[in-house]
């Protein structure tokens, strides 16, 4: 004989048993009762009507504001893989400040809503953005928001999440990113969404480690990509090596970065010299002096040491930084021994008002002096 179908318990039903449970004062009888609303839903919310689901979602957020944190752990792993879960209490769950409990739904749930990803991505911490950057068909607001934000770890989980998709502004984020850090330049430098003029610089920055490294590990399809790109490169370095004429956004859009995380330093523009990347040097200058990028592009390709000096002491650079740049700098012959210690001396007696005041001569008449 046909049994009649078990309709869920009535909406009365529920919030009475709800508001038993909340004024016996009892933590056991509220986690209890979570956990039987909970079985009730998971077993019946195929077929439950919109209305339903509101009454299970009422209740299921006014229990979790008064269970403690495994007990809300554990119902956000019940709800997390659920593509008809109560919408309400998903949110709650992930603006949780306990990572246990929020982590599952950050990863997971389809029942999240744009807007609350973006509120958590915006204002919890580094767990919370590391499980985010694993959830799949992130948007490009959401990755903006994380690379703004996040620290190396989430970096590196945000990179290697291949359905996440990235503006320009966050692949030039990413980009930042990446400086010093060979293992994040590979894992973006694989990614076939990345666009060709950040793989352009991305290789032009790279070591011949990690080129060797991208040309093994891609695609063949990337591969071929990184080799047109890197033939490009070298063709450049033979027919000019030099900054004039070249186009210095990516440098300026890195070194805008590092200066907004404070990591613009002597350390960071020492490595830049070191390493022979003088866009980002001259980019670093022109920040720090707030004069055109270009101008100090002239200045470190130019003859005289005495004039790299200046923008220099005006960005308040140390000596051994300074020394950095006057020994690798795109010249054709080197600087000796004896012209560097002069140049030491000279640093040492430039005050910073003079050099100040110089490039400010240099922005009014808009020339570098002779």
């Amino acid at each position: 004989m046909h049994q009649p179908e078990q309709l869920p318990p009535s909406e009365h039903s529920i919030i009475s048993e709800l508001e038993d449970a909340v004024r016996s004062g009892s933590s056991e009888k509220r986690v209890n009762t979570l956990r039987q609303v909970t079985s009730l839903f998971l077993h019946d919310g195929e077929r439950l009507s919109d209305d339903q689901i509101k009454v299970f979602d009422n209740v299921l957020c006014m229990l979790v504001s008064r269970v403690e944190t495994r007990a809300r752990a554990e119902l956000s792993k019940h709800l997390a893989p659920v593509d008809f879960a109560p919408i309400d209490v998903i949110q709650q769950l992930a603006r949780d400040d306990e990572i246990s409990v929020a982590e599952s739904v950050l990863m997971h749930s389809t029942r999240l809503t744009e807007h609350t990803l973006a509120e958590v991505a915006a204002t919890k911490g580094q767990d919370h953005l590391m499980a985010i950057s694993s959830r799949p068909h992130l948007t490009e607001a959401i990755t903006d928001i994380i690379v703004d934000r996040g620290e190396r770890r989430v970096i590196h989980k945000l990179a290697n999440n291949q359905t996440a998709r990235f503006s320009d502004t966050g692949y030039s984020g990413m980009m930042a990113h990446a400086q010093d850090d060979d293992e994040l330049t590979e894992i973006i430098g694989l990614r076939v969404d990345l666009p060709d003029r950040h793989l352009r610089d991305l290789l032009r920055r790279a070591t011949d480690s990690v080129r060797s490294k991208l040309l093994a590990s891609a695609p063949p399809a990337l591969q071929q990509e990184i080799k047109k790109v890197l033939k490009a490169i070298a063709d450049v370095a033979r027919s000019d090596g030099g900054l004039i004429g070249r186009d210095f956004t990516l440098a300026e859009e890195a070194v805008k970065r590092m200066k907004g995380l404070k990591e613009l330093n002597d350390a960071a523009i020492g490595f830049f010299a070191e390493t022979r990347r003088f866009a980002e040097v001259a980019a670093a200058l022109g920040l720090l002096n707030n004069v055109p990028t270009e101008m100090m592009a002239k200045v470190l390709e130019g003859p005289r040491t005495d004039i790299v000096l200046i923008p220099c002491r005006a960005a308040g650079l140390t000596w051994s930084v300074v020394a950095k740049i006057l020994t690798h700098r795109p010249i054709k012959h080197a600087i000796d021994s004896e012209t560097l210690k002069l140049a030491e001396r000279d640093y040492g007696r430039l005050s910073l008002d003079t050099a100040q005041r110089t490039l400010r001569f240099w922005m009014v008449h808009n020339k570098v002096e002779k």
